[in-house]
């Protein structure tokens, strides 16, 4: 596996992560130190770690996304699609917290 050395910037880290996931699925991995996110669509792995450790000042474990299909849906009398969504779980090294009450903007 290639490994990208750049460092990532503040601006182009928030633009990767957009909002942690509060569910109560989520809120139970965190007894695991696993948190999950929001994340931009086209954004992979090493992206990923590089921004959390930039936002959150952590060190990664390991990284897990899935992407979500958007469901078909009417309103209206007219069908549509919701948009597709990317998450990921991420698993931080034994010591390191990230606080939940923190909100991306």
């Amino acid at each position: 596996m290639k490994t990208n050395n750049s460092q990532l910037s503040i601006e182009n880290a928030m633009g990767i992560i957009k909002k942690p996931i509060t569910t109560e699925k989520s809120t139970n991995l965190q007894q695991f130190n696993q948190y999950t996110f929001m994340v931009s669509k086209n954004s992979n792995a090493s992206e990923i770690k590089q921004a959390i450790e930039t936002i959150f000042k952590v060190k990664v474990l390991k990284i897990n996304t899935s992407i979500n299909r958007g469901k078909m849906k009417t309103f209206k009398g007219t069908s549509g699609f919701r948009k597709n969504t990317k998450k990921a779980i991420v698993t931080l090294k034994e010591g390191n917290t990230i606080d939940s009450s923190l909100e991306i903007k």
